[in-house]
């Protein structure tokens, strides 16, 4: 007898965000963000410092707050502010929990595709111990004409690594992540163990977990037909 359950889809690439997914960042760069706005002269709570900004590229960032405040901002505008994210990152930064041990584990290729500049993955992924196991498989939004929600950058990073959009999964935290993979028709693991509330990250196309140890058996099920 034919089953009537269609067959899942297997996955060739896992395509890792950074921030949050990899490294716990988020919860660290968001109250600096909160600290930096507010000396700009633009006081916006946590929660919408994350809905506003949490997955997306430093142009876009710099876009929005020169749109708001009506402000051109100086090259170098941002150097008084390094010190501030420096500081707190050498001080908390740490792998997301359970991240190791899902990396251990995964049979898959895997790569990184992040909002972050090169330089800012090097140190952080560098710090956590975790750059050895992505060399030369790093993406950055500053090698893209759109960062996130466009999808740009993961079809870039699927590109480079030959592997067709359908066949790649993308592990992401931020709802402008979560929609920038969708809009590659890729399908999601949406990690809600971060910053960005589960409701946020729940859609099509899109599993929503909440521990990292879940990861490789989410990855081994593949693609719901």
């Amino acid at each position: 007898m034919t089953s009537l359950i269609p067959p899942r889809k297997y996955f060739e690439l896992v395509v890792f965000d950074c921030d949050g997914v990899l490294v716990d960042s988020e919860v660290i760069a968001v109250p600096v963000d909160q600290r930096v706005l507010a000396d700009l002269g633009w006081e916006l709570g946590l929660e919408e410092i994350v809905e506003r900004f949490v997955g997306r590229s430093e142009a876009s960032f710099i876009a929005e707050v020169e749109e708001h405040l009506g402000i051109e901002l100086a090259d170098g505008w941002d150097r008084k502010y390094e010190p501030w994210y420096r500081t707190a990152f050498d001080r908390d930064l740490v792998a997301v929990d359970g991240v190791v041990a899902a990396l251990d584990e995964l049979l898959l290729p895997h790569c990184v595709a992040s909002s972050g500049s090169h330089a800012k993955m090097r140190r952080t992924l560098g710090q956590t111990g975790l750059l050895h196991r992505f060399d030369g498989r790093i993406f950055s939004a500053t090698e893209v004409a759109r960062g996130k929600p466009a999808p740009d950058l993961f079809l870039h990073a699927a590109d480079r690594l030959g592997t067709p959009p359908e066949r790649c999964v993308v592990v992401e935290d931020s709802a402008y992540g979560v929609q920038a993979a969708r809009a590659a028709g890729m399908h999601v693991l949406a990690y809600a163990g971060g910053v960005t509330p589960a409701e946020r990250l729940a859609g099509p196309g899109t599993t929503v977990f909440h521990d990292m140890r879940q990861l490789p058996e989410l990855v081994a099920a593949g693609r719901p037909a």
